[in-house]
């Protein structure tokens, strides 16, 4: 017996053995799994990946020149330098008081709309505070209210923008309080306060004549802003400093809250980890914005149904004026609608950049689904968003702990006493009249989405808690991707308009991109002009010949400096924001005599940089020779955009788009191609 239960004990003992050796090659295996991934051996021996990706995206590159000293890499990602002396400048410049104590006068502020109107109606309702000498109150943002299903943790204001920042940076402007004083919360709900619902650009003559004596007699005001802005975009010359205000408003003291800010730096880090630029696009193609331009018939299938429908809509109400039915074509070559994902790819590929460019997709879900995004995949390899670099943890972790909702369309089965009452019914007998009919069900849809109504009813349905969140949930999604934007090395808008035909998220992420870094590039298009190029090689889009890609190489380039002139016409008498220069700018002392003669018309005019700025060299002469020079440079791919197989060992996936086929060239076999183009002198 006790020699049974030695070799029993021996037996469990060489088990334990055995697991403890299996956890440890398990961990040795996973270990050099990671070595794998972070490093490849290569012909050149073993090359290290510079991030190890547990995210959907898997980077795909060819061996390419990426030094800075290299001609087509200037022209494609290098600064633009005639901005170089545009300075970011929006400190006060005369005489400005410092609020010194809290004012009696209150303004409360409710604020409705989408990330770029909320944007917008907060600097407004700064400017105000300052004119009408008041304190502001931290604006309420109707989207992230309690009552909307977000985190509780959150109040409204705090859900999308870190408060202490907000109240700190304004401290020489306004004075900013978190609540009302107790005295006044009761009225306020009580609903006893004057309330004012403020269309969009009011001037300033009708606050201080309309609304500042209402606010004297009661010591506080309501403004309810829900279209994008309550203060009109151009001010009176005597109120620049108040133009400055909207600018440090904007870019200084709207700061997001902490987690969001870590969550973007994340995405910025990985969308640079392999050690290349990026492009940030944004498609801009919202249905509001395709319904108030008239582009449904560009879609040619259930979307398009969608988009008239909210047309209908807008008509109803006035939004838009016109006929329900519209040339979406003519629309579109007139410059009206957005610019296709597929088109934005061709033009891209016709300027120089490779197939595996990294293109990072802002603006969530693009209206017409993954199948208008198909096109653009097929152009370029390494085309990621939001959702593919990062985790769904990530992602739960900045809307905080959410409340589990209820589901969309709750169905109680019947009670056992209700069946029995209606076997009785069926068995009752002949009847004396007609029972009434039974009462209304709530609507269920075969289709799931709100697309299900569209044939039933010409009003929408009223939204879900769960939509009601989800729509909280896109403003910090569309918060992640502004930063991005702003922070990417080239910024390519499809659409500067939105649902209601003023400036969008695009508008403001341009805005900021010049006031910040008016060298970074970023592509003002022309519409009708990209779409007139479109319509010449309407019938071989992949297959366009040399005079056409140079004359898309020279638009383009035109539209990174001769662009703002028109865009100050078209954008900023609508949004300050989204032009904000002059009057937030500045110029280098040094090359003030030098280059103001290059500037475009609407920044001459800016003043030169206070002398506590320094005398930094922008460029030197030298330098600005060889811009010319690169400006005149078309090395890159010219024509064929995809060849046949047996390209580029890199590139696992077979690529190649549209009616082209096969795999993109590299640039080493372009470039010879283009050689041989100039020595033969002749268009391919």
């Amino acid at each position: 017996m006790k020699g049974d239960a030695g070799g029993k004990m021996i037996i469990k003992s060489k088990l334990k053995w055995v697991g403890l050796v299996g956890l440890v090659l398990s961990a040795l295996s996973l270990f050099t799994h990671f070595l794998l991934a972070r490093y490849s051996y290569t012909e050149e021996g073993i090359t290290e990946y510079q991030a190890i990706t547990i995210f959907s995206w898997r980077p795909i590159f060819e061996n390419a020149d990426l030094s800075s000293n290299n001609k087509l890499y200037k022209r494609l990602w290098g600064p633009v330098r005639r901005l170089e002396s545009l300075q970011p400048h929006a400190k006060p410049r005369a005489h400005y008081s410092v609020p010194v104590s809290e004012s009696d006068r209150y303004i409360f502020v409710r604020i409705r709309g989408g990330f770029h109107e909320i944007r917008s109606s907060i600097c407004d309702a700064v400017v105000i505070a300052r004119l009408l000498n008041a304190t502001l109150v931290i604006p309420e943002i109707q989207s992230t209210t309690s009552s909307k299903g977000i985190s509780a943790q959150f109040k409204s204001f705090a859900y999308l923008y870190n408060e202490d920042q907000f109240m700190a940076a304004l401290a020489n402007d306004i004075l900013v309080v978190k609540t009302l004083p107790k005295t006044l919360k009761g009225a306020r709900r009580k609903k006893e306060i004057p309330s004012f619902k403020v269309l969009n650009s009011q001037s300033p003559y009708y606050y201080l004549h309309h609304v500042l004596p209402v606010l004297i007699r009661h010591s506080v005001v309501e403004l309810v802003v829900s279209d994008g802005g309550c203060l009109q975009a151009t001010l009176p010359p005597d109120l620049e400093e108040y133009q400055r205000l909207r600018c440090r408003v904007a870019f200084h003291a709207l700061t997001f809250r902490q987690e969001v800010q870590e969550l973007a730096t994340k995405i910025l880090h990985r969308l640079r980890a392999p050690g290349r630029p990026f492009i940030a696009y944004d498609p801009g193609m919202t249905r509001d914005a395709l319904a108030y331009h008239g582009c449904a018939e560009l879609f040619q299938d259930v979307h398009t149904e969608l988009i008239q429908h909210r047309r209908l809509w807008m008509l109803k109400r006035g939004i838009v004026k016109g006929n329900l039915t519209v040339d979406s074509n003519a629309q579109r070559l007139n410059g009206s609608c957005p610019l296709m994902p597929e088109e934005i790819g061709i033009i891209l590929r016709a300027y120089g950049y490779s197939w595996d460019t990294i293109i990072y997709i802002s603006g969530g879900e693009v209206f017409g689904g993954q199948k208008k995004l198909i096109p653009f995949h097929a152009i370029f390899e390494n085309v990621v968003d939001r959702t593919s670099l990062t985790t769904s943890w990530e992602l739960n972790r900045i809307y905080g702990r959410e409340t589990n909702l209820v589901d969309k369309y709750p169905k109680t089965p019947p009670s056992a006493e209700k069946e029995m009452r209606h076997e009785a019914w069926k068995t009752s007998g002949q009847r004396p009249r007609p029972l009434p009919p039974p009462p209304a069900r709530p609507k269920s849809y075969h289709i799931e989405g709100w697309w299900g109504w569209v044939a039933e009813s010409d009003n929408e349905p009223e939204s879900t808690v769960i939509e009601l969140r989800t729509n909280a949930h896109k403003l910090l999604w569309e918060a992640i991707d502004y930063m991005v934007c702003v922070e990417a090395d080239v910024f390519v808008p499809g659409f500067d308009r939105d649902g209601k035909g003023r400036p969008n998220f695009a508008s403001l992420v341009m805005g900021h991109r010049l006031y910040q870094s008016a060298t970074a590039k970023s592509f003002r298009l022309d519409r009708k002009e990209i779409a007139k190029r479109m319509e010449e090689i309407s019938d071989h889009l992949y297959e366009a010949n040399h005079t056409w890609i140079k004359s898309v190489r020279s638009h383009l380039r035109e539209s990174l400096l001769d662009r703002l002139t028109e865009e100050s016409k078209a954008s900023k008498s609508l949004s300050f924001l989204s032009f904000p220069v002059p009057e937030c700018s500045c110029l280098r002392s040094e090359s003030k005599g030098a280059f103001t003669s290059q500037l475009p018309a609407a920044i001459k005019v800016a003043r030169s940089c206070p002398a506590w700025m320094g005398k930094d060299v922008v460029s030197r002469p030298g330098d600005k020779e060889n811009e010319d020079d690169l400006d005149e440079d078309d090395s890159g791919p010219f024509g064929l955009f995809f060849r046949q197989s047996g390209g580029s060992s890199n590139r696992n996936n077979g690529g190649g788009g549209g009616r082209g086929g096969g795999e993109m060239m590299s640039s080493k076999e372009e470039t010879q191609m283009e050689d041989q183009e100039e020595m033969d002198g002749g268009d391919r």
